[in-house]
């Protein structure tokens, strides 16, 4: 940890559980071996089988250049002992468990196994992570493992940055030189794992890494999450922390924030520079989740390398990695690279688009249509002119001034705007909210909006990520389990200093927040994440304010509540026509 503490001398370290007394942390043991589990071995009783003898090496110790030892597990082929069977290996890298261990498994982090069947996977993959029955039978070693800190790995465990990057280049070392591996090495994941990936890639280049699969993962840690928009969002990390299991200590990303609590040196090591990474890339990325969609696009759209694509599919991040097709096209995209196989893949279509269509809808989901690029080309940006008076949205600005107030710490009040469309409307791209606003406490000054779909009827949609055996309203209320909408959030005094990502504004979140005058109309413009959506005649879009999250909880447990004492010194006054354009941009495809 020399690096982390010598950039960060006042670093702060929470104490973790060991393994073996964590209360969540699934452990079986520290146990060095190797043994051969044989085709059609299974974990346990209605797991997914393994295809092919395969050999599993269990906490393999690996020294990192400062001395600390980690430890891994390797999955690979019987064959690959052999000179001419040697084989790529795929590195799952994060702190959340090896081999089937851990606190976060599919059966506990969402309802219905979040549509995976039991035999989909073999119960020793690593959460978010390529199954090691599946990629043995592909011709691959998985190498399962416990970074810094996590598991019996000695150390303290960091949240990316350079210390990290370190780490996985010493890593990379070992497994390349292993006499089982082809020399050629790739990394692939969800969250974590993908944010890792393109961390450790926009600092280093190692001559083995020959292909990455960062699935969904954020690039720039406070603000696309911690601190979005200025408004603090501490509930999912410091959950995440709580399932960390270790010897030692991990780095306190809470109290680190009340130690830094605006955008300085500290969250810049952990700001990920995609416009350095030069290597293949095979993105995804969803609307459903409320951690990655930002960071899944901005990676596409900015990193340098010539070989890269991006798959937008209609589903949840979980049951997405383990469908068939996709470990098809996967292990075609790491065939090409890591083995030389000239199979095609440069002809997949570099952006594939998914649109939503809504439960309950009759207007069908686009899934993984081919575009050009992204943005899509000949997109037209709309605005959409919100009158109080009404609640509605327009193409045409409204003349006449009106108002309208909502409670900022209300668990429902809100004020929704809406827009009919009368023919089939296809949506995509980043909206933008544009709101004249006055506040009657100068510390209540969060403003938070979602787009959402109304039927025709009126009714407001949800889209569920997964299928599901009963109703969808009586499927639990949590992000990975359903998706109302994109969303955008700032806190006002936060708005002063303005900055472009991805031609949209942003704001750098390098300053205190200001205080705001009480009862002054301040106009805000308010990004929000990648929008894609598909509307039959007759069905409409929603702009809904609110002065509190929108989004649903990402995992049960994660519940808000109003945030304080209801009354008129938390009203927050909307204000619109006349001297007050606000409005929202809304990407419409032709």
């Amino acid at each position: 940890m020399a690096t982390l503490k010598r950039q960060f001398p006042d670093i702060v370290f929470r104490k973790l559980t060991p393994p073996a007394e964590h209360p969540t942390y699934e452990y079986d043991g520290f146990n060095p071996s190797v043994q051969t589990l044989p085709k059609g071995h299974t974990r346990k009783p209605g797991l997914r089988p393994f295809g092919i003898d395969t050999v599993f090496e269990k906490d393999v110790a690996v020294k990192l250049r400062d001395g600390v030892t980690i430890y891994t597990d390797v999955f690979r082929p019987t064959s690959s002992s052999e000179e001419d069977g040697k084989v790529p290996a795929v590195i799952p890298w994060s702190p959340y468990g090896k081999s089937g261990r851990g606190s976060f498994n599919y059966d506990n982090m969402g309802p219905f196994r979040m549509g995976l069947a039991l035999d989909q996977t073999s119960g020793y993959e690593k959460f978010e992570a390529p199954d090691p029955a599946e990629w043995a039978e592909r011709g691959y070693a998985i190498v399962n493992v416990d970074p810094r800190g996590a598991g019996d790995s000695e150390g303290e465990i960091a949240f990316w940055g350079q210390q990290e990057a370190e780490d996985m280049y010493d890593f990379v070392d070992w497994v390349a030189a292993q006499p089982w591996c082809s020399g050629s090495v790739a990394f692939a994941g969800n969250s974590w794992l993908a944010v890792s990936q393109i961390n450790f890639a926009s600092r280093f280049k190692h001559p083995a890494v020959k292909a990455l699969a960062p699935w969904e993962g954020l690039s720039d840690l406070y603000r696309q999450q911690f601190v979005r928009g200025g408004v603090p969002r501490v509930e999912f990390f410091d959950l995440v922390t709580q399932g960390f299991a270790g010897h030692g200590r991990t780095e306190d990303l809470k109290a680190m924030y009340h130690k830094h609590p605006i955008f300085d040196e500290y969250w810049e090591d952990k700001a990920i520079k995609v416009e350095n990474i030069d290597v293949p890339l095979y993105l995804t990325a969803s609307y459903s989740t409320g951690l990655h969609s930002e960071g899944s696009f901005h990676t596409f759209m900015k990193a340098k390398s010539q070989q890269k694509w991006l798959r937008v599919h209609a589903s949840q991040e979980w049951h997405d990695i383990y469908r068939p097709d996709v470990n098809d096209e996967l292990q075609q995209f790491f065939d090409h690279y890591c083995k030389g196989i000239n199979n095609g893949w440069e002809k997949t279509p570099a952006f594939r688009i998914s649109l939503l269509g809504f439960t309950g809808s009759p207007a069908k989901t686009i899934v993984e249509r081919a575009e050009d690029a992204w943005p899509i080309p000949l997109t037209e940006e709309v605005k959409y002119y919100l009158d109080s008076a009404t609640k509605t949205l327009s193409p045409t600005a409204p003349t006449t001034e009106a108002s309208a107030s909502y409670s900022a710490h209300s668990a429902t009040d809100c004020l929704d705007f809406t827009h009919t469309f009368a023919a089939y409307t296809e949506l995509a791209g980043y909206p933008v909210a544009k709101v004249c606003i006055s506040f009657a406490n100068p510390n209540v000054t969060d403003v938070h909006v979602q787009i959402r779909k109304k039927s025709r009827s009126g009714t407001l949609l949800a889209s569920l990520n997964f299928p599901v055996p009963i109703p969808e309203r009586d499927v639990p209320d949590t992000n990975v389990a359903k998706f109302l909408g994109p969303e955008g959030m700032l806190r006002a005094g936060c708005a002063g200093t303005k900055t472009l990502c991805n031609g949209r504004v942003a704001y750098a979140l390098d300053r205190a927040a200001e205080p705001v005058p009480v009862d002054q109309v301040l106009q805000l413009e308010i990004p929000i994440w990648p929008l894609g959506m598909v509307f039959e005649a007759g069905e409409g879009v929603v702009l809904r304010v609110a002065g509190r999250e929108l989004r649903l909880p990402e995992l049960e447990g994660l519940e808000r509540g109003s945030g304080g004492e209801e009354g008129e010194s938390a009203r927050c006054t909307l204000h619109t026509g006349g001297r007050w354009q606000s409005w929202v941009l809304l990407p419409v495809i032709p």
